[in-house]
């Protein structure tokens, strides 16, 4: 297997932090490109290098590893003097600890059930179509929705006045939390959270963020 880490990038996913994370670094990488299928699922090529078929995944020397996650720190352990944690055992390391796990662990489940509750008047017989439709935007409104919100303020709040998740700079916190506080505000809008707003104009901005895209192509959340 190739020492030139891979990262098998499944377009409009969460694998473009890993991309940003990458160039933040300036590791060398190489990029595999998979495109989603009709149906918006991952396509059966990445089973061929994880069971699980998900996105992202990346494969290094002997190694594959999923869960962004698990590779972030790997990634971070290619380059010990990343700079990308504050200082250990302070207040803004525990914090960046917390949204490392966090964008995964928490933040995305609801906003994942909203796609899901979206999706399923799609694809159901047309006879019942708009009955499902009804039924889903209900579990939506009382449901869904209003905990995506909750999160979206624990977001607001946390940025508090450096304008970043943990500490003074940019760290790994930030870039974990790119995925969710993009799609949420996709689906939202930030009107009503100018931290948030202008924490996604300042990361679009960034010279990394910008080639991440590039070598990653299309991003509907940028």
């Amino acid at each position: 297997m190739s020492e030139t880490l891979t990262v098998h990038h499944l377009d409009n996913s969460r694998s473009q932090r890993v991309l940003w994370l990458l160039e933040e670094l300036e590791l060398d990488y190489r990029v595999e490109h998979y495109r989603r299928e009709a149906d918006m699922r991952a396509p059966d090529a990445l089973r061929r290098i994880h069971p699980l078929g998900k996105s992202p995944v990346v494969t290094h020397a002997a190694r594959t590893i999923a869960e962004t996650g698990a590779i972030v720190e790997y990634i971070l352990s290619l380059k010990p003097d990343h700079g990308l944690m504050p200082p250990e055992g302070t207040d803004d390391f525990w914090q960046a600890r917390h949204f490392l796990h966090y964008a995964e662990g928490s933040a995305m489940p609801p906003l994942f059930l909203m796609l899901v509750l979206g999706m399923i008047p799609e694809r159901a017989p047309f006879l019942v179509k708009s009955v499902l439709s009804s039924a889903m935007e209900k579990v939506e409104s009382a449901f869904v929705a209003p905990e995506i919100r909750r999160h979206i303020g624990h977001w607001e709040d946390s940025i508090g006045q450096t304008g970043w998740f943990a500490g003074p700079s940019l760290s790994i916190a930030d870039i974990m939390m790119s995925f969710p506080v993009e799609a949420a505000g996709k689906r939202f809008g930030y009107d009503k959270h100018p931290r948030l707003r202008e924490f996604l104009t300042r990361i679009h901005d960034r010279p990394a963020y910008r080639q991440g895209l590039k070598r990653g192509g299309p991003y509907a959340y940028a």
